[in-house]
């Protein structure tokens, strides 16, 4: 088994150790056909995504969370500049707050992509080999046993959905209790998801995002569209194409990117997303991701602050 010896070679793991987990690894078709894109010309809708994530259960659930979380999330904030409605609203859109962590195990499903990634879209077995490796190495430096560990049929793990890769950098030990748990302990979850946008570009104190009106002409809103989601057009430049930014957004100094969301057959909406906006996306490279995060964390901590402080 030449993969399990270049990983033993590359990590300093014991050999036979890998060889040993690697044969016990098992193909799952479930994962094969989860991993394919939607079907073409399915209708993407802002609406009825939004509707599936900024919704009672979720938002009840994550008022519990920041009650009970809150001294994590403030010192979260102190020090990574990530408010928590951010982090509420990412642990909210992965798993409804630890509720659906995911129960493949996730040898397997990363041995499935890395051996049998299913034809009909862009090759990625090199990302799942890596992330194989990764949660050998993961499962080594914690402690954990690799034949038991759960989560998607992607590989991401415990409550903030976690690529191994991802916890091996980014995630923190933010209660001090010497492990890094995504799964049990609130208080790692919590600093890692903040950690993760910070080293990802996060900017303390920055919108995530500004009203703007879509410019009427086609070619001058299309020329904005280009760059997708990457802020690469300074307030000016929204004006000189025809954008009506709110008057916040033409007083902000940074790069903008016209964010396009489709609404099936009504018309799209649009938001002026900063950098911040895009350090969300590097979590799930995907605009109707990043508002569903938005506005789920803003929905939570509208709540929050309305209900009366108890001493």
């Amino acid at each position: 088994m030449g993969l399990a010896d270049e990983i033993a070679q590359r990590q300093q793991l014991d050999a036979a150790w890998v060889r040993d987990v690697l044969g016990q690894s098992r193909f799952i078709p479930a994962v094969a056909r989860y991993i394919m894109p939607p079907s073409a010309g399915t209708a993407k809708n802002w609406a009825a995504y939004r509707s599936r994530f900024v919704e009672p259960k979720r938002i009840r659930a994550g008022l519990a969370f920041w009650e009970a979380n809150e001294r994590w999330l403030r010192q979260a904030e102190q020090m990574y500049g990530v408010p928590p409605e951010i982090v509420v609203g990412i642990v909210g859109v992965e798993t409804i707050y630890g509720q659906q962590m995911g129960n493949f195990r996730v040898l397997d499903a990363l041995a499935t992509l890395s051996f049998d990634f299913p034809p009909g879209r862009r090759d990625r077995t090199a990302f799942f080999r890596q992330e194989l490796e990764q949660l050998l190495v993961l499962c080594r430096s914690e402690g954990l046993d690799p034949l038991t560990v759960r989560g998607s049929y992607a590989g991401a793990m415990g409550m903030p959905q976690f690529m191994p890769s991802s916890w091996n950098k980014y995630a923190v030990d933010f209660d001090g209790d010497g492990r890094v748990d995504l799964r049990h302990s609130t208080a790692d979850v919590i600093g890692s998801v903040a950690h993760y946008l910070a080293e990802f570009g996060w900017q303390r104190g920055q919108p995530t995002y500004f009203n703007v009106a879509a410019p009427v002409e086609v070619r001058d809103r299309a020329a904005l569209l280009v760059p997708d989601i990457l802020p690469s057009f300074t307030a000016e430049q929204f004006a000189q194409h025809g954008a009506s930014l709110s008057e916040e957004g033409r007083r902000f100094e940074g790069k903008l990117a016209l964010i396009e969301l489709q609404n099936g057959d009504a018309a799209p909406s649009y938001v002026a997303g900063t950098p911040n906006f895009y350090a969300i996306t590097r979590y799930n490279w995907s605009s109707y991701y990043a508002m569903a995060v938005i506005e789920l964390g803003r929905t939570v901590g509208a709540l929050h602050a309305a209900r009366p402080t108890t001493h």
